[in-house]
């Protein structure tokens, strides 16, 4: 339902991207410096999450960007046809032995992607990332990639968000436009030990989100218990949990769990999900700001039933 009602979308949205790049903004216009900015948004009715299937058409009406509270100029939106995803499915190898029961729906993902996504496969074991299948357009090969979790606690880590690092570094080679994390984890960052993680700022999570917003890549999260989680209880898999929240949040993902439970299937995620990259696209705009730090980013819609999901900013070094 989805794949046959996105192009109706495509061809509305095209109105609002076809925006002169040749032509001269205001700031041009009154030689103030630029630079170009590109950051992943998704864009959705509240009424279509809620029914979890695309409708034919959504009126977004007009569409700006705030950079630190000020109007910036809009240069194009790369929809869907126009720029095809890259797409990183990273996996916490320490997880539960229960997870291996949602591999199936998680090929089925793969394989029902879009002609010329490109997917990456990996696993985090030990901080690290162990790659299983670089960046491919080859969805069945990416599918097949996927293995078996060993369930136990060999393979507990300093958490995941290291792993998410360096799956971020393997976007580099690959052209500007949408592209997007579905990390499987716990979100537990154990690097300081599990008895003291109550309440303490993760450094790792800090550097994942800061990166992922300088790269333009939204990460997407579903929570499955792993070894230590599943051990320690509530409290500590609500720290975890939060952890992936902020992730999603700060990144222009979403993150998905049920409750404090690890979910029975992953197939209500995986609809959503296919929902909000069915619908999510690359803004290029221009930034009149050229202090080095941290940009607060608004992207916001005329129409008050539209529901825009994009980062919260990014770090300009």
């Amino acid at each position: 339902m989805i794949k046959r009602l996105v192009p109706a979308f495509v061809l509305f949205l095209a109105v609002i991207s076809e925006v002169s790049i040749s032509a001269q903004t205001p700031a041009e216009r009154n030689n103030q410096k630029v630079r170009t900015v590109i950051i992943p948004i998704s864009i959705y009715t509240k009424q279509e999450m809620r029914q979890g299937q695309a409708e034919e058409y959504v009126q977004a009406d007009q569409l700006t960007v705030k950079e630190d509270s000020e109007d910036q100029t809009i240069l194009s939106i790369r929809t869907v046809t126009s720029s095809p995803l890259s797409l990183a499915i990273l996996i916490q190898d320490d997880l539960t032995s229960d997870f291996n029961l949602q591999l199936k729906d998680l090929q089925k993902f793969i394989r029902s992607l879009p002609r010329g996504t490109r997917v990456m496969v990996a696993y985090i074991r030990g901080g690290t990332l162990q790659i299983r299948q670089r960046f491919t357009d080859d969805l069945e090969r990416a599918a097949t990639s996927l293995r078996i979790l060993a369930g136990t606690g060999a393979a507990s880590s300093n958490g995941p968000y290291g792993g998410v690092r360096e799956a971020l570094k393997y976007f580099d080679a690959l052209p500007a436009g949408r592209r997007a994390i579905l990390l499987v984890s716990d979100g537990l960052d154990a690097s300081q030990g599990v008895s003291v993680l109550s309440g303490m700022p993760s450094i790792e999570l800090d550097r994942a989100i800061l990166q992922a917003q300088r790269k333009s890549v939204a990460v997407y999260s579903i929570f499955s218990n792993g070894v230590l989680t599943a051990r320690s209880g509530d409290p500590i898999v609500t720290f975890g949990q939060g952890g992936l929240e902020r992730l999603s949040d700060e990144t222009g993902g979403r993150a998905f769990m049920q409750g404090t439970l690890p979910p029975v299937s992953i197939l209500p995620f995986i609809k959503d999900l296919n929902l909000l990259l069915s619908r999510q696209f690359a803004l290029t705009y221009l930034s009149t700001h050229m202090k080095k730090g941290y940009h607060k980013v608004q992207v916001l819609s005329t129409n008050p039933q539209v529901k825009i999901e994009h980062p919260k900013g990014y770090f300009y070094r």
